[in-house]
């Protein structure tokens, strides 16, 4: 039990700007192992937006309330999953081929195509949130950061990673497939779906399935695998899907 926070106390630190106990330390097997609690994160993640949406909804628009809940996650994260969608914007955008790629998405520095996708990324999640039932947001926001986690570990599971350098830490979450933590992932990321309606379920699953499976095919296609910024970036995309599958269900409902 003792060791298992630990592994909790990993991810915290690793995935959020959470302060954790000094006596954690780092360890690339805990990390390994943290993976299993990256969907428990999300739902950290997503109820501390789901708190500043309903608490600045009071006083504030719906659309005013969706960016203080965004900006209250980036904080929380440190970004951590908005810079590898930048990054792979960046690397999938400028690169032709799979060395260069990967060159420019280990720059430190954003380019364009990193620029405007985050542009995008977060005036994509203000329209579409407040597209939905405000009464519905909060428990969206969660299930949302939740479930859109679940994939980036099965991407771990099911694909491989191409980066040749040892000293990054990313790699560390990689170098054990096990079924327990792809287990133990699934069942923190379907928890909050059952706040939701069947019929809205049914669209999320579907929907993220779909962008999984075209995701893999298409990095397979340009690398041969994935690297961290990729799972960060696959996170996002996965999050933005879940909103558009909720919309089109309460359009359906």
């Amino acid at each position: 039990m003792k060791n298992e926070i630990k592994i909790f106390f990993t991810a915290v630190m690793f995935y959020t700007r959470i302060p954790v106990p000094k006596s954690i330390g780092y360890s690339g097997v805990n990390l390994n192992k943290a993976t299993r609690y990256l969907p428990l994160i999300g739902i950290l993640v997503g109820s501390v937006g789901a708190f500043v949406f309903y608490m600045a909804n009071d006083v504030l628009s719906t659309e005013a309330s969706v960016l203080c809940s965004i900006i209250a996650t980036i904080l929380l994260t440190g970004a951590f999953h908005e810079d590898g969608f930048a990054d792979s914007c960046d690397g999938l955008g400028g690169g032709y081929s799979k060395e260069k790629i990967l060159e420019i998405m280990k720059d430190s520095k954003i380019g364009t195509y990193g620029v405007l996708g985050l542009v995008l990324l977060i005036l994509t999640k203000i329209f579409l949130l407040t597209e939905i039932c405000p009464s519905q947001i909060s428990i969206v926001i969660i299930a949302a950061h939740a479930f859109s986690r679940l994939n980036p570990v099965i991407l771990m599971y099911i694909s491989k990673y191409v980066r040749n350098d040892e000293t990054s830490k990313s790699k560390d979450t990689t170098k054990e497939k096990s079924i327990s933590i792809l287990l133990i992932a699934l069942i923190f990321s379907v928890l909050p779906l059952f706040l939701l309606h069947y019929t809205i379920i049914l669209f999320v699953v579907i929907t993220l399935f779909l962008i999984l499976i075209y995701f893999r095919y298409y990095i397979h296609k340009k690398l041969g695998g994935y690297t961290g910024d990729l799972l960060g970036a696959l996170q996002q995309i996965s999050e933005v899907g879940f909103y558009i599958a909720v919309i089109l269900a309460e359009k359906w409902l």
